[in-house]
């Protein structure tokens, strides 16, 4: 039994958003003002680190930490995440931003002692950052058993070769280490052994940071998401994670709880805009009566509030069956929160800068950054169709071919040891 590192969940959910409501939401003017302000905007911003201190002082730091290694439960860092997920930079603060916390998970997870001491110690800390590097360029990365970078041993070192892009934040001037993912035994049989992942320090000869690619035309200084270019990188045989061909075990691990966190960023996301669309609208007025009194904002504002609790149940319920049974047997809840949660903040936000009008696209508010993230999150750790087609492909499972003697021929019927029959109604469990 692990001691715990935080106190009881509701206490900590009053605790960070008294922290949001004295020292994030007041300066969130003065942080954009010093990112402008920066002579390079990949370069620390000095509200950052003041803030960082604080958070540390108050206890509110590492809240991410998983259940099994001291922290909280999935179903208990859900809220904070969103707490969290209100302002776009807030995550940073409490040391609980992306990629950092997949990869303190992943090094805590599979890396050795060395590992922990050189990179996992000062990532905790919020000394260092990381970087991820997966997509590529010249492939489908939505098929993963795609990616091309080589990682070829040569006596006590591994050589890598290839091209990624969008590797979050490498950009970063703190960027320390990178977690790669690429393939060491490309003629295996088996797609999902091919692949090994292995950590990269930063800088590092043969690492090359080519460019900036911007999403939505949005930098995401000072982290970015670049394109890098590994030309013959060695790197000690002892930095591969876990053992040849392990790649996929580490994605998966990893992967659960990071769409859980990008969920319930993007709930509290769109709950801030709705809150944003109505005082808006309540301002406003439009044909002789305030804008909030038109019938179709009312039946946009019912589905917003409609759209978010369901996205809010359903990823708690996902970070709940991950707690109890699983990560692997919760792929489907996962695969769920991770196709509706998106494509919900998508729509709110977009009603939101709609009720915004010229402002709403603007940066005055933050809205059209708010969106270009929510859409992103549409592809990112995976698109919505190849989520779709594992759900599908999931609750295909359950069913046989044998006829139903509830309904005849005409149905086919859950599976119920071997019988064609279920015993009790598929709800929620």
């Amino acid at each position: 039994m692990h001691d715990r590192l935080f106190p009881h969940p509701e206490l900590l959910q009053e605790q960070l958003q008294a922290f949001m409501d004295q020292h994030i939401y007041p300066n969130e003017e003065r942080y954009q003002e010093q990112l402008h302000a920066l002579p390079n905007r990949f370069s620390t911003v000095p509200l950052m680190e003041e803030l960082k201190a604080l958070a540390k002082e108050e206890g509110l730091w590492n809240l991410f930490m998983p259940y099994d290694h001291g922290g909280l439960k999935n179903e208990d860092y859900a809220p904070l995440a969103e707490i969290m997920g209100r302002v776009l930079w807030s995550p940073e603060i409490f040391n609980c931003n992306a990629p950092d916390t997949g990869n303190m998970e992943v090094i805590e997870r599979y890396g050795n002692e060395e590992h922990k001491e050189r990179w996992l110690k000062p990532l905790l800390n919020g000394e260092i950052r990381s970087a991820f590097a997966m997509t590529e360029p010249e492939v489908a990365s939505s098929d993963a058993t795609n990616i091309e970078t080589s990682i070829v041993r040569d006596g006590d070192e591994y050589v890598i070769n290839g091209r990624k892009w969008y590797t979050s934040g490498a950009l970063d001037p703190r960027c320390r280490v990178m977690i790669l993912m690429g393939k060491t035994d490309p003629n295996n049989p088996s797609r999902h052994r091919q692949q090994s992942q292995i950590l990269v320090p930063l800088p590092w000869p043969g690492v090359t940071v080519k460019r900036m690619h911007p999403v939505f035309g949005y930098d995401d200084a000072p982290h970015g998401h670049p394109e890098v270019i590994f030309d013959n990188v060695r790197v000690p045989v002892d930095h591969l994670l876990l053992g040849e061909g392990r790649g996929f075990e580490i994605a998966q691990g990893r992967l659960g709880p990071g769409r859980i966190h990008h969920c319930m960023r993007l709930i509290g996301a769109s709950e801030r805009a709705l809150e944003r669309m109505i005082r808006r609208l309540r301002l406003r007025k439009a044909f002789g009566k305030t804008v909030a009194e038109q019938s179709v904002w009312k039946e946009r504002i019912a589905e917003s509030r409609i759209m978010i609790d369901q996205a809010r149940l359903l990823t708690l319920h996902a970070a709940w069956k991950m707690d109890t049974v699983g990560n692997k047997a919760a792929l489907k809840e996962i695969a769920s929160i991770k196709v509706a949660v998106p494509n919900m903040a998508c729509k709110v936000i977009d009603w939101a800068i709609q009720a915004f009008g010229a402002a709403g696209v603007s940066a005055e508010y933050g809205l059209s950054y708010q969106y270009a993230n929510a859409r992103l999150i549409r592809i990112a750790d995976g698109p919505d169709e190849v989520h779709r087609d594992q759900i599908a492909r999931l609750e295909l499972a359950h069913y046989t071919d044998a006829p139903s003697k509830r309904g005849g021929n005409a149905h086919v019927a859950p599976r119920d040891k071997g019988e064609g029959l279920a015993t009790k109604p598929r709800f929620i469990a």
